[in-house]
């Protein structure tokens, strides 16, 4: 039997008649933080797309056993899945905290006025800014807002589709120390797009290279980190 959390077998997904993902396999085990790299139009964010049925998809998509190619997106949500996509997509025009207490709209436990406060302490500023429209945030602030809602539904798997783009070079190292931080405490499985292949291959326990929807590489992070052709190709030296 498997030991892997998220098993991806076969995986085609395309947009119309335009075919992105070319059956690519990958796996991700459980608390483990994976990344995918490549260049732009290599099928990185239609990867994670595909994850959630958010485009038309072919082939096994296993999360803890259980099948999810074929279910709906809601669905796939309510399963643990939350994904933080490119721009953010925080809800501008409402307040931090009422961003927070939407990522916890479908939960029943009791606990999100907790984990709001958890989420305050793991990035101080939203709680300074608890009352402010995301949308007069800066760049770096709604990418943790976008973050710290997604982690409020509790997932058992977080999407993170290029968590860097646009944030100057300290912000995005402080993002990637939280991240760290985040998956040691919680456990939270992460699978990470990113450009910034240094960066993330400096918190990743597993790495994946796609190129035109394929995968071209993968291996342990500090591996592929080692390795010549993606070091020249990704981290410039």
């Amino acid at each position: 039997m498997s030991t892997d959390y998220l098993e991806v077998r076969g995986l085609r997904a395309a947009y119309g008649n335009i075919q992105v993902l070319h059956g690519i396999d990958f796996t991700v085990s459980k608390g483990q933080i994976a990344v995918i790299l490549g260049a732009n139009g290599a099928g990185k964010t239609t990867t994670l797309r595909a994850l959630c049925a958010m485009v038309t998809v072919e082939g096994s998509i296993r999360l803890a056993g259980e099948e999810l190619a074929g279910q709906r997106t809601a669905d796939i949500v309510r399963r643990g899945v939350a994904h933080v996509p490119q721009g953010r997509g925080t809800f501008p025009e409402l307040s931090v905290e009422e961003n927070l207490l939407a990522g916890g709209f479908v939960r029943t436990d009791g606990q999100v006025r907790a984990d709001i406060e958890r989420f305050y302490g793991t990035f101080p500023v939203l709680g300074e800014r608890r009352s402010q429209a995301a949308g007069s945030l800066s760049g770096g602030e709604q990418q943790m807002l976008a973050i710290a809602r997604a982690l409020m539904l509790r997932p058992s798997l977080l999407l993170l589709d290029e968590p860097s783009l646009g944030l100057a070079p300290m912000v995005t190292r402080a993002l990637f120390d939280q991240l760290s931080i985040i998956n040691a405490e919680m456990g939270t499985t992460m699978l990470v797009v990113e450009q910034n292949a240094g960066l993330a291959l400096g918190v990743a326990d597993q790495a994946y290279v796609l190129e035109s929807g394929e995968v071209a590489l993968s291996g342990p992070a500090h591996e592929l980190a080692a390795d010549d052709n993606v070091r020249r190709a990704y981290l410039g030296y």
